[in-house]
């Protein structure tokens, strides 16, 4: 598919969103656009910006995926026989790989990057900026690692997720109330431009290179490992400050 042919595709998707805020602006409110030769300008740059992006996945994110997947997969790699069924312990540089490109997209998540910045602000410098970031990255590395051996070992889905949200319901009881918000939001932010890609092309790259497995019962799910694990990762960073905090209370109150 052509530049051209993207950016028209996206102008058709961005239309509904403007077409409902120059609504609600003009025949709601019933007040002109503020400064609108900067939203004209922004809103090309917006509508420039997702193209150029769409098609920056077709010819590089998703092929990047598939081909790494099935690199990391072939049987000269892993040490095998060609047809030879290898042990899911062969597959160690999958689950490093895994780990590594879920902590560096996370890091480099605009999503992920705009909620620091605010809970920074509003907390007051109390919730690092950089701090969280590396604490949801960590939970996004851990999921996709725990992800990538679901699909190699062909394990249920339902079962990891079920398990996770039962984690995230039992933190949840115990975990600081002012940051319970936060981490919920920290699951859904890192499901975004920068990882989504990357994480689907992974999985379904990787579920067509292991023998026995269907891309379309197995290539999927590596996402919602994304947004299960960062909850867990920032409801136990709170728990553990707040347990921190009590010693440190209590060692200097003794």
């Amino acid at each position: 598919m052509g530049l051209l042919a993207v950016f028209l595709d996206t102008i058709l998707d961005v239309l509904p969103i403007t077409g409902l805020i120059l609504g609600f602006q003009l025949f709601v409110l019933k007040r002109p656009i503020p400064q609108l030769r900067k939203v004209l300008i922004g809103s090309v740059y917006v509508v420039l910006g997702l193209a150029l992006f769409l098609m920056g996945l077709e010819m590089a994110l998703f092929p990047l995926g598939n081909l790494m997947a099935e690199q990391l997969t072939n049987p000269g790699f892993l040490g095998i026989a060609e047809g030879e069924v290898a042990p899911w312990t062969a597959y160690y540089w999958i689950y490093i790989f895994a780990a590594c490109i879920g902590f560096a997209t996370t890091i480099a998540e605009p999503s992920l990057i705009a909620v620091a910045i605010k809970a920074d602000e509003v907390s007051s410098g109390g919730i690092s900026k950089l701090g969280l970031r590396i604490t949801v990255a960590f939970g996004v590395a851990l999921a996709l690692t725990l992800g990538t051996y679901r699909i190699i070992s062909g394990t249920p889905l339902h079962v990891y997720i079920m398990v996770g949200y039962l984690i995230v319901i039992v933190q949840t009881i115990f975990a600081p109330k002012e940051l319970i918000p936060l981490a919920y939001d920290s699951g859904g932010v890192t499901t975004s431009t920068v990882t989504v890609p990357i994480v689907a092309a992974l999985g379904l790259g990787l579920s067509q290179a292991v023998p026995g497995r269907n891309p379309a019962v197995d290539g999927f799910g590596l996402i919602a490992f994304a947004s299960v694990f960062p909850i867990i990762a920032v409801l136990g960073y709170a728990q553990l400050a707040a347990l921190r905090k009590k010693y440190v209370q209590s060692t200097g109150s003794g």
